[in-house]
């Protein structure tokens, strides 16, 4: 795979402040492991991808990885407010409000039918530099390879 992150403008909040920024920019110069799921306080996300990933933080500090986000089609605040909730310190959130960077990875879906509307796709990548070297995409409804194991388990036999 030679697929690099786009650069999609993002709105993030910092310091009470709305700024627009690059997505690209926090993947430069870092081994990240970044997931990408359809809704902060949603069932699997909240039970599960989020929890693993978080829980298994130091594991991955260990295998070079200097940074894991999560990245959501929810605005700023819910992000926020997900993060206070389920009481992540680690994994760090981006939040995708408009949806711009799920288009340009082409992962956006339709989720209208349960009330959600265009949402991202449930995966996981491991980026170096900007370079996505592995993804891993569950289809709709499905929580079987962007979970946290998986992507140790690839980054210990790599």
């Amino acid at each position: 795979m030679t697929k690099y992150i786009p650069n999609s403008n993002i709105v993030v909040r910092e310091n009470s402040k709305f700024e627009t920024k690059n997505i690209a920019d926090y993947f430069k110069g870092k081994k990240v492991v970044a997931f990408a799921l359809p809704g902060a306080f949603t069932r699997t996300c909240s039970n599960n991808h989020l929890p693993g990933y978080e829980q298994e933080y130091d594991d991955f500090k260990v295998l070079g990885v200097e940074e894991i986000y999560c990245i959501s089609v929810n605005d700023p605040f819910v992000l926020e407010k997900w993060q206070e909730v389920s009481g992540t310190k680690k994994v760090k959130f981006l939040s995708d409000g408009n949806g711009n960077f799920t288009r340009d990875m082409n992962m956006i879906t339709d989720r209208s039918a349960s009330g959600m509307g265009l949402r991202s796709y449930r995966y996981s990548m491991y980026v170096e530099n900007g370079k996505i070297l592995k993804l891993y995409k569950d289809e709709n409804g499905k929580f079987d390879v962007s979970d946290s194991k998986t992507m140790i388990k690839f980054l210990k036999e790599r």
